[in-house]
């Protein structure tokens, strides 16, 4: 049914489980000498999260933060925490899960966040990159795939809450959101 709002499939499944295997060795690699504490960004984040994790062999634990700056299809830059951290991340080497980065201005202030918070270190690893549309100077230590300026959704991404659960990424048609 949701199939019929979408121009195209950017990414299949198939590729984001590919990615996710090469990204989780690099993670291991990296943090062979002390398992980050990962910080998935609700809601979209959290079929790439599920995915990654699997793909991760170190002793893996996470938390959930909810922040926002998006209304329809725009990050309006006003940020707002809706559910902040269960888990204390003093000292902590901080791994952020993001779905998308888009403007960076969501990234920028978890970012400050976790770090005025205690964060030893703070690395991102994120399913997408959207580079284009950047406002704030911020990048991802781990990327998925770069894409270009479309609007996506699918695999945990949405528009008004939809299309989050389609386990590809997808281009919306642009009459559905103009």
């Amino acid at each position: 049914m949701l199939e019929k709002d979408i121009k195209k499939v950017l990414i299949s499944e198939e590729q984001i489980i590919a990615r996710a295997k090469e990204l989780g060795a690099e993670i291991t690699e990296d943090y062979k000498d002390g398992s980050p504490l990962m910080v998935a960004l609700l809601r979209g984040s959290v079929p790439f999260l599920a995915e990654l994790i699997k793909h991760i062999d170190l002793d893996i634990q996470y938390d959930f933060m909810d922040v926002t700056s998006y209304e329809g299809t725009e990050s309006i830059g006003d940020i707002k925490i809706l559910k902040d951290l269960d888990t204390s991340v003093r000292g902590l080497d901080i791994l952020v899960v993001e779905d998308i980065v888009d403007t960076g201005r969501t990234l920028s202030a978890v970012v400050k966040t976790l770090y005025n918070k205690g964060a030893n270190s703070v690395k991102i690893v994120t399913l997408l990159d959207k580079p284009s549309r950047r406002v704030k100077d911020i990048k991802a230590d781990y990327i998925g795939f770069e894409v270009e300026n479309e609007f996506v959704v699918g695999y945990g991404m949405d528009f008004n809450q939809k299309y989050r659960c389609l386990p590809y990424i997808g281009v919306l048609k642009d009459e559905l959101y103009q």
